[in-house]
């Protein structure tokens, strides 16, 4: 890159290790800042403390040429033109969202301001963070001139977030000022002029040299909302799939087939169209809360968020009451749950369905063995200890003696099981799918009762027929 820019990110967890990585590929010169040393020296020795495809070749492609780690956040700000702050904005007990990390970050890079420096908030904040950032910065004697700050936020899929970074469908940019703004474009200008999708090594996906990343200038205030409020979307897209699954299943139709007939309406499509156990991980309920927060403390009453979260949480009884009717009594009952984290290709288990669903059926009694591709060491720290619990090297060891398999995430292993060996391992063959990942007549075909979201049960044989249990 012919003029490379220093940049400082505050923050290794998912964001600030993904930017991290993505501006060394794209041809800066970075240093990623975080106050725990235990994961900073991971960090420095090329460790990966999170399950990210793409990202540990990264790191380790760019490690101590183009990327630094390190504690040492006033040398590292004093050392860059660009500060992104990166770091968590958990919810409070108010809804909103807790902005302490940031203001304590801002404080702290005060005394480090040794000339004009581009502050950006790469955290999901509500309108108008910008303005309070600012306001710390003057209080601590920074002068106006000497900094902007700037909302770029980010649209990461865990799983994909490597891909997303780099061949963004849209790269938003909230500034006040023409100076920020020429900053903002020059560290962006490999994705939005092309040069990156040109090299031989660059990571591949939708955009290209012909079709470069598309960049969107806007107020600090509009870009603020634009996070927020496309996570509201997206989750309110996830509660109106699964209302419908619901009466979809109440009037024996496949939820299926009709969210393949709504999605192919090229004014709503099919993506997040997907019955199952509602959303989790860790922005859509965050954002979600937060955001009906800040309509409210401006007058509004933003009523569709509310019921969006009540659908959501409601998703997760329903699995709930699915197993208790498959079963009749879940005490002592064995039960397989495939599946931890929120979602495939992730070890996030934050606001994980799974987890919720696993705590609930450890409470009634069942016996639970467990298996994840990716997250078993996580779910082992959040899921309470005891003998009822255990965890499998795999699936089928998962459900062996199982009174019945859960499939709780999509991982793309829990589509493609040998059904035949499932039957043979398993005590009864019932498979409650939260996921819908299986066609039921082809699960009825090999053996199974199969129980799934949105779409009539099939049945081995009369005497499966779950009994009735209030919703």
């Amino acid at each position: 890159m012919s003029n490379p820019v220093s940049i400082c990110v505050i923050g290794s967890g998912y964001v600030g290790l993904v930017a991290t990585a993505c501006f060394a590929e794209m041809g800066h010169q970075v240093i990623c800042v975080d106050n725990d040393q235990g994961r900073v020296e991971i960090l420095q020795k090329g460790g990966v403390p999170i399950y990210e495809q793409h990202l540990p070749e990264l790191i380790m492609k760019h490690r101590d040429r183009r990327l630094v780690f390190t504690n040492r956040l006033d040398e590292a700000v004093e050392r860059s033109e660009a500060v992104f702050i990166a770091v968590g904005t958990p919810l409070g007990e108010n809804g909103a969202a807790d902005l302490s990390y940031i203001e304590a970050v801002v404080s702290e890079i005060t005394g480090a301001i040794n000339g004009y420096k581009v502050i950006v908030e790469k955290s999901t904040v509500p309108v108008y963070t910008n303005d309070w950032i600012r306001r710390v910065l003057n209080r601590h004697g920074v002068k106006p001139q000497s900094f902007d700050v700037v909302a770029n936020p980010e649209f990461l899929r865990e799983g994909t977030a490597i891909g997303d970074f780099l061949h963004p469908d849209r790269i938003v940019v909230g500034v006040d000022s023409e100076r920020a703004e020429r900053l903002l474009r020059r560290i962006y200008e490999p994705l939005t002029e092309g040069s990156y999708y040109a090299q031989t090594d660059a990571v591949a996906g939708a955009c290209s040299a012909a079709q470069p990343a598309r960049l969107l200038v806007t107020s600090a205030q509009s870009a603020e909302i634009i996070k927020h409020a496309s996570n509201a979307f997206l989750a309110v897209k996830i509660s109106f799939i699964n209302a419908v699954a619901n009466l979809a299943e109440a009037v024996d139709a496949d939820i299926e087939d009709i969210a393949m007939g709504i999605g192919l309406d090229p004014r709503i499509g099919s993506r997040f169209l997907r019955a199952g156990l509602g959303y989790g991980g860790s922005s859509f309920a965050k954002d979600v809360a937060a955001f009906q927060w800040v309509a409210q403390q401006r007058g509004v009453n933003f009523r569709l968020l509310e019921e969006t979260r009540k659908i959501n949480e409601a998703q997760k009884e329903i699995f709930y009451n699915k197993v208790l009717a498959a079963l009749w009594t879940l005490r002592g009952k064995r039960l397989a749950a495939l599946g931890l984290s929120y979602k495939r290709d992730t070890d996030d288990i934050r606001e994980s369905p799974a987890i919720e669903i696993i705590k609930k059926l450890l409470t009634a009694g069942a016996i639970i063995t467990a298996y994840d591709p990716a997250a078993m060491e996580k779910a082992d720290l959040a899921l309470p200890p005891g003998e009822r619990l255990h965890f499998a090297s795999d699936l089928y060891a998962a459900s062996r003696d199982a009174d019945a398999v859960l499939i709780l995430s999509d991982w793309k292993e829990f589509a493609q099981i040998d059904l035949a060996r499932l039957n043979q391992v398993v005590r009864f063959p019932i498979v409650i799918d939260g996921r819908n990942l299986y066609k039921p007549e082809d699960m009825r075909n090999c053996g199974f009762t199969y129980i799934s979201v949105g779409r009539p049960a099939t049945y081995r044989a009369q005497e499966d027929r779950p009994g009735k249990f209030p919703a």
